[in-house]
């Protein structure tokens, strides 16, 4: 009986640890760090700048020393070779031996420099994906704030109505009333249940994407410990307007930049298939023969060597390849200045689109607190018998587009915030 108890408690404490792993309670700094670790994509990047290093290190490895070390054995079946006077006998062999060699060219000095620059890009992408994962985990975790606001006021409302309706079926019960008042409050009921349930379905959906971006699985229940009003700050926002734009912070500057330098080096490479290359090998060479008689060996022991390749004529296919070379670097540069302006505008663009955007919070802000009071205050009418349920029925709605209103400009401005952060590439 006792260890049947003490089962049961294990199996209760387990399950709750089971339970405890599969929900998180975050803040949003929580959920970008969690994210940063835990990301799949993030994690694909960051092999990426493996994948770099790697090969940055082969081709650095062919400008070093290569060994190989050989053994062979060889079997004549007691054959002699016939030489007329006399005969010679081939016995058995093992011949071992290495070979030591070095090549360097001026084409694989800039292959290491392009690897350099590669890895140099993959560090730059790396950072690229890790700030837009985190910028998308705030826009989510402030979307789902914002629906789950929604969602409460929306309830509200409905819970207004439904008082409302309550009272209107009594009035009607006793005659002071149609029922077409009664039916017309009950259908906004149901389409404000509508709204509340295609609100909830959304907020499900901002949920799951949350989800993905923080590497959880799909039954992961996530709970957001942060309220709107914690992390509002309009201030902050609208701050961003004040600051300088550096070009050379934009991740997406950084990256062409070092397409230019790429370019260019491709040009240093193809100039360099005009140059000569040299290799220089050593090789040791050792033979035993599996007999006492006498036999000739004519394997030297120690050989070294040195090979010179000078290029001549290629009928102009190298001249091509440089003119080609270089055609590509000058379309780079161009690229490299025409996205230089599209930065410089597009943060115009982004500054006007954080203005208007906050402008429209303030106006969309004042003008559900005033939607709001008219609709209490016609309710109160509508309840002494002074307004129609028409008028109610008008005013809630115009209160649900109102508080709609608000909402979107809300994810406007953090929207337009994340963007601006983004450009400005703000830590």
């Amino acid at each position: 009986m006792q260890n049947r108890i003490l089962f049961f408690l294990m199996a209760f404490f387990l399950a709750g640890a089971v339970n405890a792993q599969e929900n998180l309670s975050l803040t949003l700094e929580d959920a970008q760090e969690y994210a940063l670790e835990h990301n799949r994509t993030i994690k694909n990047a960051s092999m990426d700048v493996k994948i770099a290093e790697a090969s940055r290190w082969q081709t650095l490895a062919t400008m070093l020393p290569q060994v190989n070390v050989s053994a062979d054995y060889s079997n004549m079946f007691g054959y002699s070779m016939d030489l007329g006077n006399f005969q010679i006998s081939m016995p058995n062999s093992v011949t071992y031996g290495g070979t030591a060699s070095v090549a360097i060219s001026g084409t694989q000095v800039v292959g290491v420099q392009l690897e350099n620059i590669a890895k140099t890009m993959a560090d730059i992408s790396l950072k690229q994906t890790e700030q837009e994962v985190t910028n998308q985990v705030k826009t989510l975790y402030y979307s789902a704030l914002v629906m789950e606001e929604t969602v409460s006021l929306l309830e509200k409302n409905l819970e207004n109505l439904e008082q409302l309706y309550a009272y209107t079926q009594r009035s009607v019960e006793v005659g002071i009333s149609e029922q077409t008042d009664a039916d017309l409050i009950s259908v906004q009921i149901a389409a404000m249940s509508t709204n509340i349930n295609s609100t909830k379905r959304s907020l499900e959906m901002v949920y799951n994407s949350l989800r993905l971006q923080l590497g959880l699985k799909a039954d992961t229940g996530i709970g957001l410990t942060q309220t709107i009003d914690d992390l509002m700050a309009v201030e902050k926002a609208v701050a961003l307007l004040d600051v300088d734009f550096m070009l050379d912070r934009n991740y997406n500057y950084q990256l062409l930049e070092q397409n230019v330098t790429l370019s260019k080096k491709q040009v240093s490479m193809k100039k360099w298939e005009y140059a000569p290359s040299i290799q220089a090998f050593y090789q040791y060479t050792k033979k035993e023969y599996m007999s006492d008689e006498a036999t000739m060996n004519s394997t030297p022991p120690n050989m070294f060597g040195i090979s010179l390749n000078i290029p001549i004529f290629s009928s102009g296919s190298r001249y091509k390849a440089v003119q080609e070379a270089r055609l590509g670097y000058r379309q780079q540069l161009n690229t490299f200045d025409d996205t230089r302006e599209s930065l410089i505008i597009q943060h115009r663009q982004l500054s006007y689109n954080l203005t208007s955007s906050y402008e429209s919070y303030e106006t969309q802000k004042k003008n559900m607190v005033v939607v709001q009071r008219v609709f209490d205050n016609v309710s109160r009418k509508y309840e002494q018998g002074m307004a129609s349920s028409l008028d109610v029925t008008n005013s809630g709605t115009e209160l649900i587009g109102a508080q709609s209103s608000y909402v979107q400009a809300l994810l406007d401005v953090v929207n337009a915030q994340v963007e601006l952060e983004k450009l400005l590439n703000m830590d």
